[in-house]
């Protein structure tokens, strides 16, 4: 189980702490996806490229650097082969198909999931990643069938880990179901919190930002400063002892940034 002592957690680099409602708050705020200036600017980052490819032994050998180097955290997203079917748009990307494809997502026990997840894990203990998300596609249903995958998944994981799990689609008005789950796994629940709340009971709060509008998803959405506001509020609400704050849409650099500095005051 996740320690409730944040003095269990490796921290790379001063971060912000805020005391509020008698609480003292440790948030990292960063982006989804990066650029080698990023590490100048932000406490965290998140891998994205470790959903689309394994990644070469240069490229963790690259981001490992910078990560020493400018004592910036890295957590890593999951190689999609685990959590996504086979399709033309996200594996568009994708360099090293393996297996069968007819085998790929949905937490499936098979071999190419179960290999997809040996990268992942190795990735990130490269990395030194003690974070790794989860996310799950519309497509991916509460069905009695993907409950049971995603439960069984979750059962054989390494425990040196912390895990989050990001579903989208109907799993979001199943609020029963969620709590359900969520207490019998030992997973996160990770949210866009302009879209949802967390139903976990843990200490940690993991929020990614895909932007505003009707869909899921807007990631060319300009967060306004009353959006950062809002979320200022919401974020000192919580009352959890560390937060991760991760912007996941075309402007997050700059609305990180303008986040960050808000935050700080």
């Amino acid at each position: 189980m996740f320690s409730s002592s944040l003095t269990s957690y490796v921290y790379t680099k001063p971060i912000i702490l805020i005391f509020s409602q008698n609480l003292c708050k440790m948030i990292k705020i960063g982006t989804c996806g990066f650029t080698r200036k990023h590490f100048n600017y932000f406490d965290v980052l998140e891998v994205q490229e470790t959903f689309y490819n394994f990644l070469s032994e240069e490229r963790l050998n690259k981001l490992k650097e910078l990560s020493i180097r400018n004592k910036v955290e890295l957590t890593i997203k999951a190689n999609q082969i685990i959590t996504h079917e086979y399709n033309r748009i996200t594996y568009k990307r994708f360099k090293k198909i393996i297996g069968d494809v007819k085998n790929y997502g949905y937490f499936r026990p098979t071999k190419e999931v179960m290999q997809a997840l040996e990268i992942t894990l190795n990735e990130a203990k490269f990395l030194n990643s003690r974070i790794i998300i989860f996310q799950t596609p519309p497509s991916f249903a509460p069905n009695n069938e993907n409950i049971k995958n995603l439960k069984d998944f979750f059962s054989i994981l390494d425990k040196s880990f912390i895990y989050g799990w990001e579903p989208r689609g109907e799993w979001n008005q199943n609020h029963e179901v969620l709590l359900k789950i969520f207490s019998q796994i030992d997973v996160i629940h990770v949210v866009d919190p302009f879209k949802n709340k967390s139903v976990d009971d843990k200490q940690i709060r993991y929020f990614r930002l895909h932007g505003l509008g009707s869909s899921e998803v807007n990631y060319r959405y300009k967060y306004t400063k009353a959006d950062l506001e809002k979320l200022k509020e919401y974020v000192l609400s919580e009352r959890k002892e560390l937060i991760y704050v991760l912007f996941n849409n075309v402007y997050s650099f700059d609305d990180a940034l303008s986040f960050k500095r808000m935050i700080e005051g």
